[in-house]
């Protein structure tokens, strides 16, 4: 049974994150040895990913195990303390015999080759992984506050302030990701978390590639898949900036633009951007304007990510630091 004991008192959690300043040795710690592991880009399909690090090889008796922190269809996420720094990180374990029984090997190294490539205060770090002989562990970093998915269900609809504030998070990571041609393709609130300040952290590149060149692979979640992926036709980085326009939507309004009662209507309705802002729910105008811009079904009339960040409703309302608790 992995899970050992609930070692950590729910409220000594924020006070042991390893992101604040007095815990940096302690981290980088964790990403150095968890680093330096061998590119799989090569690797036949059918093999396991690497163990990490030439320098330490990892396992999980290197990891007091705490309470689980989530489940889902390949696995489940452990809050765990690394024995040696005593860091707080966030371990995903995730079964082999389901990566077999779907055939997602390429797509989870591809996952894990993505993320672990990419540092920004906006993306949840992937610091390394490991195996054994039926499971694999990612070492994450640990979201004190959960997934915003949760939040916005407690909270119903979001705030002017807390809605521009995420958005312009997300601008600010995707244009980042962007810059390394990595275009994420799945931006949900589910797959968003909250760090223990309120700060907003993609924490899932299930979905995401790295190509120069257009894709034409129909994936993500129904509500915020952007007209042409719809369509089946090619599309690039423009799909999450549309993504931006639907979540922006749905932090002001508490639903997907898009939302119908069946899957064909979804698709009708994105198709033929039926977009409505209802009279029941007050959004100023400015807002009303940003979502207008993003959700344009022509790809390349879609506001760019610094416009986004430049618009006036975002640089009226959004914290600056990030932080931004409801």
């Amino acid at each position: 049974m992995l899970l050992k004991n609930n070692w950590l008192p729910e409220s000594k959690i924020s006070e042991q994150n390893p992101n604040r300043p007095g815990n940096f040795n302690l981290l980088r710690h964790i990403a150095e040895m968890a680093s330096e592991t061998q590119s799989y880009r090569q690797r036949p399909p059918n093999q396991p990913p690497p163990p990490t690090t030439p320098r330490k090889k990892w396992s999980i008796d290197d990891f007091e195990i705490g309470k689980p922190l989530g489940r889902g269809k390949f696995g489940r996420v452990y809050l765990v303390r690394e024995v040696q720094s005593k860091v707080i990180v966030a371990l995903k374990v995730i079964f082999k015999e389901q990566i077999e029984k779907y055939k997602l090997h390429h797509q989870l190294r591809r996952e894990m080759e993505i993320q672990s490539s990419l540092s920004h205060p906006n993306i949840l770090r992937l610091y390394g992984w490991f195996h054994d002989d039926e499971r694999i562990f990612l070492i994450l970093e640990y979201a004190h506050g959960g997934e915003l998915y949760k939040e916005l269900r407690k909270c119903g609809r979001f705030s002017e302030v807390q809605a521009a504030t995420y958005i312009a998070s997300l601008a600010q990571a995707l244009a980042y990701c962007h810059k390394k041609d990595v275009i994420h393709r799945d931006i949900k609130p589910e797959n968003l978390l909250l760090d223990h300040e309120g700060r907003l952290k993609i924490g899932d590149f299930g979905w995401s590639v790295q190509s120069r060149s257009k894709r034409h692979t129909m994936c993500g979640t129904l509500d915020y898949l952007a007209p042409e992926m719809v369509e089946n036709k090619a599309h690039d980085y423009a799909v999450d900036n549309w993504t931006l326009g639907v979540l922006c939507y749905e932090f002001l309004y508490g639903m997907p633009p898009f939302e119908a009662e069946t899957q064909k209507d979804t698709f009708r309705r994105i198709m033929k951007v039926d977009l409505n802002f209802p009279s029941t729910i007050y959004v100023s105008s400015q807002a009303k304007d940003l979502i207008s811009r993003l959700l344009v079904k022509d790809s390349s009339k879609r506001l760019s990510l610094q416009k986004i960040m430049e618009h006036p409703w975002i640089t009226k309302n959004a914290n600056p630091k990030g932080a931004c608790w409801s």
